[in-house]
C-alpha cells in the first residue's frame, strides 16, 4: 500500500490531470483499452481528412482546366452553320467535326520536351510560335486547328500531360469549285468571309453565335435558287470555250426572267473553297458581280427599247446609216456598213452603231440617262452577295456620251446588272431585283416595278428572235428551243486607248423567245482568232456558239420542251402587238 502511495506521489500533477480526464479516477484496464482504440480512430480520421482535402484541391484545379476546355468546346459549337442546299436539295456546304489540338501550359511538366515531340510529329508547326504559347501563363491555348485523324492518333500516343483535342465544326464544300463564287467561303473560325457564307453572318447568324443560340444541327438549311445540274453544265461548257478560244476568262449566268432567281452563275478561273488560299488570286474574282465592263452591243437592246417605249417610233421607223456619224473630231462607223437607211429591225439584226447612235440622239441626253437609270444601269446593284461593284458612268454626260453608250461603250456595269435590265425587256416590262435565294413568281411580283410597256416588251422579244434567225445570233439557234438574243463585242481599254484585238465578247439569249422563262449570258475575255472563225474574234464566232452548246444541255434540265414547225416571229410573237411589219 505504501508502494502505491509512493508511485502516486512520483506522478506529476499534469500527468495525473490527463489520466483523470481520459480515464476518470477509478477506471479499469478494459476502459483504458477502449480509449486507446478511440485515439487510433481519431488519428486515421485526421489522416484521411488531409488526403480528402488534397483531392478536393486537385478536383478544383482539374475543374478549372475542364472549364477552359468546355468554354473552348462551347465556342466551337457556337460556330455551327446551317447547311446550304441548291433548289433541289443537293448539299453545297455543310459542317463536319474535325479535331483541333490544344495545350494547357500550367499542366505541362517538361515544356521543352513537349515542344520537341509536337514539332517532330507535326513538322508544319512553327517552333517559335509553339514555344510562345506553351510558355505563356494562359490556361488554354490553340496549337493547331483542324488536324486529321492520323495526326490526332500520333499525338495521342506521345502521352504528353496538358495536351488534348477538341472536336470543332469545319466547313466543307462537297461540290468543290462548282459554285465557288456563289457560295463563298469561311475562315478558320467558321465565320463567313465571302459569298452567301458572308451573307449568312450579316443576316443574323453572327448574332445567334454571340447569343449562343446557333447550336449544332438546330438550324434550318438555306435553300438557294441555283440548280447544281445547270451550274455543272454551264461551267463545263465555259471551261471548254475558254480552252478552245484561248481566252483569259469566261463567265456565264442563267436567270429566271419571271422571278429574278439566279439558276446558275459561273466565272472561271474559279477556286475550291475547301482550299481558301486559291481565293486570294486576283485572277479568280467573280466577274459577274465584282467586275464592271463595257457590254458592247448588248446595250443596243436598251437603246431600241427606249425609242419604242416612247411611242414616237415603231419597228418600221428608219435611220440614216448611209455613212459614218461624225461628231466633232470623232466618227462612228458600222462594222459591216450597209450604205443606206435602216429600219429598227435592221439596226438590231445588223447591230448598227450608227443607227443606235441616231436613235439615242433622237431621245436626248436627259431622256437617255433617265431610261438607263430606270432600267437599273446607273446605280450599284445590291443582292445577297456582299461582293458587288458600282457602275462607271460619265461625270459629265454629253451628246458624245449618249452616242457611245447607245452601243455599249463609255459605260461599264456589272454583267448581272445588265442581265437584270434585259430580263425586264422580255418579261413583260417588270424590273425584278435578282436573288440567289429561292423565290416564287408571286413573291417576285411583290418586288417588281414596271419600267416599260407590255407592247414594248413584245417588240423586244420579236427583235431578239429575229436576230437568232437572220442576224448575228444565228450560230446559237438550237432547233426546237426558239431562242432569241443579242450579241456584243466591246474593245477593252488598255492604257487609256481602245485595243481592237483585245475584246470582251458577250451574248445574251432568252429561252424561249415568245414566252421567255430564262435568260442566258455568256462572256469571253480576250478570245483569240481561230482558223474556223476565219480570224474573227467578235461575239458571233465564239460567245454565240458557246451559248448554243449550253442551251442544248440545259434546256431539258430546265424543263423546256422542244417545239418544231413554229410560225415566223411576226405571227407568233407580234400577234397581239399593234405594230406591223
Amino acid at each position: 500500500m505504501s508502494a502505491a502511495r509512493t508511485a502516486k506521489r512520483a506522478e506529476s500533477w499534469h500527468q495525473r490531470l490527463i489520466r483523470s480526464l481520459l480515464y476518470g479516477r477509478n477506471v479499469d484496464r478494459a476502459a483504458k483499452a477502449r480509449a486507446r482504440v478511440g485515439f487510433a480512430i481519431l488519428a486515421f480520421a485526421a489522416i484521411y481528412s488531409v488526403i480528402g482535402g488534397r483531392l478536393v484541391m486537385f478536383a478544383i484545379g482539374a475543374d478549372g482546366h475542364s472549364s477552359a476546355r468546355r468554354a473552348a468546346a462551347q465556342d466551337a459549337i457556337a460556330t455551327a452553320r446551317p447547311d446550304i442546299i441548291d433548289r433541289n436539295g443537293e448539299v453545297l456546304a455543310t459542317d463536319v467535326k474535325a479535331p483541333s489540338l490544344f495545350g494547357e501550359p500550367r499542366r505541362i511538366i517538361d515544356k521543352d520536351e513537349a515542344i520537341e515531340l509536337l514539332t517532330a510529329t507535326l513538322p508544319d508547326l512553327d517552333i517559335g510560335e509553339v514555344r510562345d504559347r506553351l510558355t505563356s501563363k494562359k490556361g488554354f491555348v490553340w496549337l493547331k486547328r483542324e488536324i486529321n485523324a492520323q495526326q490526332q492518333q500520333d499525338i495521342h500516343r506521345l502521352g504528353i500531360p496538358g495536351i488534348g483535342f477538341l472536336r470543332e465544326n469545319k466547313r466543307v464544300y462537297p461540290t468543290g469549285n462548282e459554285v465557288a463564287h456563289l457560295i463563298g467561303l469561311v475562315n478558320i473560325d467558321n465565320q463567313g468571309i465571302a459569298g452567301m457564307e458572308k451573307w449568312l453572318d450579316n443576316n443574323g447568324l453572327a448574332d445567334l453565335h454571340r447569343a449562343g443560340f446557333a447550336t449544332d444541327r438546330l438550324q434550318r438549311p438555306i435553300e438557294l435558287s441555283v440548280d447544281l445540274r445547270v451550274e455543272h453544265a454551264l461551267r463545263d461548257e465555259l471551261l471548254k470555250a475558254k480552252d478552245k478560244f484561248h481566252a483569259k476568262a469566261a463567265s456565264g449566268l442563267v436567270t429566271n426572267v419571271r422571278t429574278g432567281e439566279i439558276v446558275a452563275m459561273v466565272s472561271v478561273p474559279d477556286f475550291d473553297p475547301n482550299n481558301p488560299k486559291e481565293a486570294h488570286d486576283p485572277d479568280r474574282i467573280n466577274r459577274l458581280t465584282t467586275g464592271v465592263y463595257e457590254m458592247g452591243s448588248t446595250f443596243k437592246a436598251f437603246t431600241l427599247a427606249m425609242a419604242l417605249d416612247s411611242g414616237k417610233y415603231d419597228l418600221n421607223s428608219t435611220w440614216d446609216a448611209r455613212g459614218p456619224l461624225h461628231y466633232g473630231k470623232f466618227a462612228i462607223h458600222d462594222d459591216e456598213p450597209k450604205g443606206r437607211f435602216l429600219n429598227m429591225k435592221e439596226v438590231f439584226t445588223f447591230s448598227s452603231n450608227v443607227g443606235a447612235a441616231r436613235i439615242a440622239l433622237s431621245q436626248g441626253v436627259e431622256a437617255h440617262k433617265a431610261f438607263l437609270r430606270k432600267m437599273g444601269q446607273l446605280d450599284r446593284l445590291r443582292t445577297e452577295l456582299p461582293e458587288s461593284a458600282s457602275p462607271i458612268v460619265p461625270r459629265h454626260w454629253s451628246d458624245l456620251n449618249t452616242i457611245t453608250i447607245s452601243f455599249g461603250h463609255g459605260i461599264a456595269v456589272a454583267p448581272l446588272q445588265a442581265v437584270m435590265g434585259v430580263n425586264a425587256l422580255v418579261n413583260g416590262g417588270y424590273l425584278i431585283p435578282p436573288t440567289f435565294l429561292k423565290r416564287s413568281e408571286d413573291e417576285a411580283m411583290a418586288l417588281a416595278r414596271r419600267v416599260i410597256k407590255p407592247e414594248t416588251s413584245e417588240k423586244m422579244r420579236f427583235l431578239m428572235r429575229l436576230n437568232a434567225e437572220i442576224g448575228t445570233a444565228k450560230r446559237a439557234d438550237v432547233k426546237g428551243y426558239y431562242i432569241g438574243g443579242k450579241t456584243g463585242t466591246a474593245e477593252k481599254v488598255i492604257n487609256g486607248h481602245y485595243a481592237k484585238r483585245r475584246v470582251l465578247t458577250a451574248f445574251t439569249a432568252v429561252i424561249p423567245a415568245d414566252k421567255p422563262q430564262y435568260q442566258l449570258l455568256i462572256m469571253l475575255d480576250e478570245p483569240q482568232p481561230l482558223k474556223e472563225t476565219y480570224g474573227f474574234i467578235t461575239s458571233g464566232w465564239n460567245a454565240v456558239p458557246t451559248a448554243g452548246n449550253v442551251i442544248a444541255r440545259i434546256g431539258p434540265l430546265l424543263g423546256i420542251e422542244p417545239r418544231f414547225d413554229l410560225p415566223p416571229p411576226d405571227r407568233l410573237i407580234l400577234a397581239a402587238s399593234r405594230a406591223t411589219q
